[in-house]
C-alpha cells in the first residue's frame, strides 16, 4: 500500500458524507446528520449524531474489524450529539472526548483514545463526541471491554464484521474520493498488485439491512460481502466515472440469502458481481451503467473455489454498459460449479455484448490459455431480454470444450443492433441452446 494514499474525511453533505480527502495525516469530522445503524445480538460501535456517524477512521485504508460479542446492543441516530456506543442494554454512563482534551478543530486522537479506554471499563457506556469539526488521525479502539467489541485490520476503510441485525441507513454519502488514487490502481494488469481500500466492507453480516445510502468514488470496490447472510440493500445508489479501476459496485463472496432491491449503479466495474461461493441471491429492479455489467465471476482463477448457483436477475436496465448479463470463468483454471443461474426481464440500452458466457476470460493477459477453463455451467437461462446492443453480436456463448455448458435456456430475446450494417447476430461455442419464443437474434447464426 502506497503511503500517501489519502486519508478519509467526513465532510459535510446532505445527511452522512464519510470522505476521504487530500494528501494529509489525519481525518476531519463534520456536519452529518441523520444516519442509523442499530445492531441485534451482536454489539455495534460507532458514532452517531443528527451531526454525524464515523464507524471506522483510517488514513491507508486499514479495515478496524468488530469481534463477535454476546451482549446485544442498539446504535441508532439521536438528534443530540456524536456517540460511540458500548451497549445500549444497560443505563450509560457518558464519557466526553472533551473530558479528556478535545477541542474543536483540533486533533483529538488522543482524547477519543482515552476515553474510549475508560469507557472501555464500564458495561452500558458511551463515548460523547459533541457537534463539531474534529481531526483524527489512525485509530485503533481495542478491548476485550465490558459488553463491547474490538477493531482491527486492514483493506477497508468502513467496515462491519461479526454483526448479526445490523440495519445501515439515513441517506448517507460514503465518498471515497478515489480520483485521487486510481492511477494507483493497476489490479486489473497485476494480479499481485496492493489493492486500495474498499469503501465499505461487510464480513461475516447476518440478518440485516442496509438501506438509502450512496458509495461515491471508491478508491477499489465499492461494497464486499464476505461470509454474509440474510443481508438485505434496498434503494442504494453507487456512482464513479466508466474509466474508474476496478470500482466493483457490489461484489459479494461466499455469501447466501442476499437481496439487492431498487439499487442505482454506475462505476467503472461490473455493477454487481459475484464470486465463488455465493448462493441463493435475488437482485431486483436495479440499474446499471456506465459500468461493466451483472456478472456472475469471474470464477476459477483460485484454488477451491465454492459453487455457486441460486441466482436470480430480474427487472434490471442497463445502459451503455460494456457487457450486459454475463458468466465469466478463467481458462487453465482448477475446477468449479455455476448452475441455477436465472436472468429475465431485462432491459438493455446500448450495451455492448448484452449476453455473454465467456470461458476464456483473460484479462490483460493475466493467465496462461494454454487448457481450457473446467468450471461447470448449467442450467442458466436469459428470458424476456430486449433492447438495443452497441455491438453487432449481441448473444456470445463461450463454453468450455472441456465442461461444455448443458441446459442453457434462450427465450424471448429481442435486440436490435444499434449501428448501421445489418442485424444482431449471435454465437455458440461448446453448447446447444434450447431456445423459444421470438429471437433476435436467431440462436446461434454463428457457430464454433
Amino acid at each position: 500500500m502506497s503511503p500517501d494514499i489519502p486519508p478519509h474525511l467526513i465532510n459535510n453533505l446532505r445527511d452522512l458524507d464519510l470522505t476521504n480527502h487530500s494528501i494529509g495525516s489525519k481525518s476531519l469530522i463534520h456536519s452529518l446528520d441523520q444516519i442509523k445503524l442499530s445492531g441485534g445480538s451482536s454489539p455495534i460501535l460507532g458514532l452517531q449524531t443528527k451531526w454525524g456517524y464515523h464507524h471506522f477512521v483510517q488514513q491507508t485504508g486499514n479495515r478496524k474489524k468488530i469481534k463477535n460479542n454476546k451482549m446485544g446492543k442498539n446504535l441508532s441516530i439521536t438528534t443530540i450529539s456524536l456517540l460511540l456506543v458500548l451497549a445500549s442494554t444497560k443505563a450509560q454512563q457518558v464519557f466526553d472526548v472533551k473530558s479528556y482534551g478535545a477541542q474543536p478543530n483540533a486533533d483529538i486522537t488522543q482524547a477519543l483514545t482515552k476515553a474510549w479506554k475508560a469507557a472501555c471499563a464500564v458495561a452500558g457506556s458511551k463515548v460523547v463526541i459533541s457537534a463539531g469539526v474534529y481531526k483524527l488521525g489512525l485509530v485503533t479502539l481495542l478491548g476485550p471491554c465490558k459488553d463491547v467489541a474490538s477493531f482491527k485490520g486492514k483493506d477497508g476503510w468502513v467496515a462491519f464484521e461479526r454483526i448479526d441485525g445490523l440495519t445501515v441507513s439515513g441517506g448517507g454519502v460514503f465518498d471515497g474520493k478515489g480520483q485521487q488514487t486510481w492511477q494507483k490502481n493497476d489490479c486489473n494488469k497485476d494480479k499481485n498488485c496492493n489493492a486500495l481500500p474498499i469503501n465499505i466492507r461487510f464480513d461475516y453480516v447476518t440478518n440485516s439491512k442496509v438501506q438509502d445510502i450512496t458509495s461515491k468514488d471508491s478508491k477499489y470496490f465499492h461494497i464486499n460481502l464476505l461470509e454474509c447472510k440474510k443481508l438485505q440493500f434496498q434503494h442504494v445508489t453507487i456512482t464513479a466515472l466508466a474509466d474508474s479501476p476496478n470500482t466493483d459496485g457490489i461484489h459479494m463472496g461466499r455469501s447466501s440469502q442476499i437481496t439487492i432491491t431498487n439499487a442505482d449503479i454506475g462505476t467503472g466495474d461490473d455493477c454487481i458481481s459475484f464470486g465463488d461461493g455465493t448462493q441463493d441471491i435475488t437482485v431486483n429492479q436495479v440499474t446499471c451503467g456506465p459500468g461493466h455489467g451483472i456478472s456472475i465471476g469471474s470464477l476459477g482463477r483460485y484454488q477451491n473455489e465454492e459453487p455457486v448457483s441460486g441466482i436470480r436477475v430480474t427487472g434490471a436496465k442497463l445502459s451503455n454498459t460494456d457487457n450486459g448479463v454475463r458468466i465469466k470463468t478463467w481458462p487453465a483454471s482448477s475446477s468449479g460449479v455455476a448452475s441455477d443461474i436465472h436472468f429475465e426481464d431485462v432491459v438493455m440500452s446500448n450495451v455492448a455484448n448484452p449476453i455473454i458466457i465467456d470461458q476464456n476470460y483473460y484479462p490483460n493477459s493475466q493467465c496462461s490459455n494454454q487448457s481450457p477453463s473446467k468450471v461447470k455451467i448449467s442450467n442458466v437461462s436469459f428470458k424476456k431480454i430486449r433492447g438495443t446492443s452497441s455491438t453487432k453480436e449481441a448473444v456470445n456463448l463461450i463454453c468450455s470444450k472441456s465442461v461444455p455448458c448443458q441446459q442453457v435456456v434462450l427465450s424471448d430475446i429481442d435486440l436490435a443492433y444499434k449501428g448501421g450494417g445489418g442485424s444482431t447476430t449471435s454465437s455458440c461455442t461448446n453448447v446447444q441452446p434450447t431456445v423459444s419464443g421470438k429471437l433476435n437474434p436467431p440462436a446461434c447464426t454463428n457457430k464454433n
